[in-house]
């Protein structure tokens, strides 16, 4: 078997898009790593396009990279269009491998560099597209439960207009420069925080989360009480014309209510730690 050893980038996210880079068709991505996926992901949502990926991993896997929410949205959306499609298998895999029209590459770590090493040799190439198609087509497609990141703007700019889309916008963006893994600043946290800033009730934010599918109207009111309880948010009662009174969501600390969007991130992260 002839073959060829090309170092195609010093990240995960070069040797992703240089495999990717040729690709007419479709390609399968067989056992990735969080990091590839990711980079999977993001390459979808930087490129003006990308061929049809089809991921092969075990279910452990996807479920861990895809916790969270910024990734797990933007898969959701290249799934909804047609250019991402997710199954899981049982089988185990060694590498991380790319497997396209034109080359078999394996993704290789060493140390901090990544390296793809790739083969073109015409008989390989063909049992490797035959062996994974016919492992992709016996799989079973992961459920993603997370809503697309398009639909959640849609709606919440429906719902309560461009300003506060923008901010949510703002604060994802600021998101992916802060060290977090989720667990302090998720969906959640963040929905509250945008909807505290503009003064949105919090009966409208969670109707609007559970409709969309971020999370049930229980989960939001128990975060709502958690960052209240911290002084990140503050509510005030609104009367209405039948039942209790319905909260309207303000930020808290003074040093919140001084930020812009861009900011708001930093701080409650800093704030919640």
């Amino acid at each position: 078997m002839s073959s060829s050893t090309n170092v195609l980038g010093a990240t995960v996210e070069d040797v992703v898009a240089s495999a990717l880079r040729s690709v007419s068709d479709t390609a399968y991505v067989v056992g990735p790593t969080r990091d590839v996926l990711e980079a999977l992901v993001q390459l979808g949502v930087d490129a003006d396009s990308i061929p049809n990926v089809r991921v092969l991993s075990d279910e452990p896997l996807l479920k861990d990279a895809l916790d969270d929410f910024l990734v797990a949205s933007n898969a959701a959306a290249l799934v909804d269009d047609g250019v991402l499609d997710l199954r899981v298998t049982d089988e185990r895999f060694e590498n991380t491998l790319v497997v396209t029209e034109s080359a078999v590459i394996a993704v290789v770590t060493a140390g901090d560099r990544v390296a793809g090493l790739t083969t073109d040799d015409e008989a390989f190439l063909r049992s490797a597209n035959d062996t994974y198609r016919a492992s992709f087509e016996a799989s079973e497609p992961f459920t993603l439960r997370t809503p697309s990141i398009s639909a959640v703007r849609e709606s919440l700019e429906s719902d309560f207009g461009p300003e506060m889309r923008a901010d949510f916008d703002t604060v994802l963006e600021s998101l992916q420069a802060i060290p977090d893994d989720g667990s302090i600043l998720d969906e959640v946290t963040v929905s509250l925080l945008v909807a505290a800033k503009n003064d949105v009730l919090l009966y409208d934010i969670s109707k609007w989360g559970e409709d969309v599918g971020i999370a049930s109207k229980a989960t939001f009111s128990r975060t709502k009480t958690e960052l209240e309880d911290v002084g990140l948010i503050e509510t005030e009662k609104v009367p209405i014309d039948v039942g209790r009174p319905r909260l309207r969501l303000r930020l808290g600390d003074d040093r919140l209510l001084d930020a812009d969007a861009a900011q708001l991130a930093t701080i409650a992260r800093d704030i919640l730690q």
